[in-house]
């Protein structure tokens, strides 16, 4: 167990790390993830408000569904990472990430502070988050719902009964997998655990495991991957900025918009890319990143052992011209000097749940 954000959480129970990597890919996996930061906006501005905060175009969306996005400073780098889905037209739901709570809530309430309109926020510090991922995810939470889970995409949240219990469900994840997020009440989050950990292949896991899939599936880890010096294009998040978002008068209408239009024309300067790395030991974060010829074109953010693929794979930031796939370089691995080659993510083909 280890602090984090102000909680207590587990790196790994009594399974190993790559044990339980290996398991999620095959079984299913229940992560507690209540440390995350649900919110939600209410009011009949609560779309015009959401368009000032983050770069997804929400009022487009149909209702209970949702998309990954980024929060913007006014330098156009990024607050904040968060899934954001459009409940109604009065009701925008999201979710923060643990570690940049009182940030995040201050950015956002910063803007409240200056907007006209009809809108209010509202902290779920009432509700837990469970996270159940893996091939066999739906077919385990499928036996404590009457809801036909087969009809709920990736990316589509609807509020449905299980056990009983009202929760607040989506399909969506953070392991490159199928799965869900389960928001229920504080106080029923102990028998929906037990309930769902006596079906077939499900096992308990912690942030290890967690940090590991998402590495392999090629997704951020905010505070590593990115922060408040990237911006969404170098970040390769670019597709977060709806189209629709850049074709409005006032420069994309939120936060930074003006600076990331500017960016944008200009085209980038380093990328975000995933790397394949030698034999010897893993690239690790703040891991320099040589050319062939021995010149320092960027830095490791994030590295480790696949349990998955059984190779050492890592992503960070590369200058332009050494981004394609294919492009090969070296990595400085404590004092050894690593082979390495640029590839394309993710490492681990993802399976979310799409129409056929």
């Amino acid at each position: 167990m280890v602090d984090f954000a102000g909680y207590s959480m587990p790196i790994q129970y009594k399974d190993s790390i790559m044990e339980s990597t290996k398991h999620c890919r095959v079984g299913a996996s229940l992560f507690d993830v209540s440390h995350m930061c649900p919110i939600s906006l209410t009011g009949k501005d609560a779309i015009p408000f959401i368009h000032k905060v983050v770069t997804l175009d929400v009022g487009a969306l149909a209702d209970g569904t949702g998309s990954l996005s980024v929060m913007p400073n006014a330098e156009g780098g990024i607050v904040d990472d968060t899934v954001v889905v459009k409940m109604k037209d009065d009701h925008v739901y999201m979710v923060l990430n643990a570690g940049c709570r009182e940030k995040d809530l201050a950015h956002i309430g910063k803007i409240l502070d200056g907007f006209d309109g009809d809108v209010s926020l509202h902290v779920h510090d009432e509700m837990s988050l469970l996270a159940l991922q893996g091939p066999k995810a739906a077919p385990a939470l499928q036996t404590m719902t009457d809801e036909d889970l087969s009809k709920l995409y990736f990316g589509m949240l609807k509020e449905i009964d299980v056990m009983g219990v009202k929760c607040k469900v989506m399909r969506t994840g953070y392991t490159g997998e199928d799965g869900f997020e389960i928001s229920m009440p504080v106080e029923d989050t102990l028998a929906l655990t037990k309930e769902l950990l006596t079906k077939d292949g499900v096992i308990l896991a912690g942030l290890g495991a967690r940090d590991s899939l998402r590495l392999e599936a090629g997704l951020c880890l905010y505070g590593n991957d990115i922060d408040e010096t990237t911006t969404p294009m170098e970040g390769g998040l670019t597709w977060c900025i709806t189209k629709s978002r850049r074709e409005t008068v006032d420069p994309f209408g939120f936060t930074g918009g003006a600076v990331i239009k500017q960016k944008l024309e200009e085209g980038f300067t380093k990328r975000r890319v995933g790397f394949i790395v030698g034999k010897g030991a893993p690239a690790r974060a703040h891991s320099k990143v040589l050319s062939e010829d021995g010149e320092e074109i960027g830095e490791v953010t994030s590295g480790g052992f696949s349990p998955n693929l059984g190779q050492n794979i890592a992503m960070g930031y590369v200058k332009k011209g050494f981004h394609k796939a294919g492009t090969p370089i070296k990595i400085q691995v404590r004092k050894k000097i690593n082979d390495a080659v640029v590839a394309k993510m993710p490492f681990v083909p993802c399976t979310y749940y799409r129409p056929s």
